[in-house]
């Protein structure tokens, strides 16, 4: 009677450390699951970064078709929240679009050249979901 008495609560002990050890990686699992959905949620959101400053450049490669002769300083042409901000999952980008215009004549024919720098912008600098892109082309 004695003997079975001291091993009473052996198997109780064994039963709180796996409980213990079972709650620390649920833990684990799920800290370690919100990071990859928040890695996974950025990884998106840079793609549309990549996008919209994508749609930047071929705004500026418009409107230098209709005046080569123009250059333009970085404004923000797509702002979020007003007329001009992009549809679709493209609308909270601010994207800044600027060019350089640089002729040379050949012969009788003027040749434009043209430096554009696009950036697409969502977040604010310094947070966790800062996101930033930026595009640069030659036309």
């Amino acid at each position: 009677m004695t003997a079975k008495r001291r091993q009473n609560g052996f198997s109780l002990v064994t039963a709180i450390f796996l409980l213990v050890v079972m709650a620390g990686l649920g833990a684990a699992m799920v800290s370690f699951s919100t990071a990859q959905n928040q890695s996974q949620a950025l990884d998106v959101m840079g793609s549309r970064a990549l996008r919209a400053a994508n749609a930047g450049v071929e705004w500026a490669a418009y409107n230098i078709a209709l005046d080569p002769a123009t250059p333009r300083a970085a404004a923000t042409v797509f702002a979020p929240g007003t007329a001009t901000a992009l549809g679709g999952d493209l609308a909270p980008f601010a994207v800044s679009v600027s060019y350089t215009a640089a002729s040379q004549v050949e012969g009788t024919t003027t040749v434009w050249s043209h430096d554009i720098a696009a950036s697409a912008v969502w977040g604010a600098a310094g947070t966790s979901n800062y996101v930033l892109r930026v595009i640069n082309a030659k036309i």
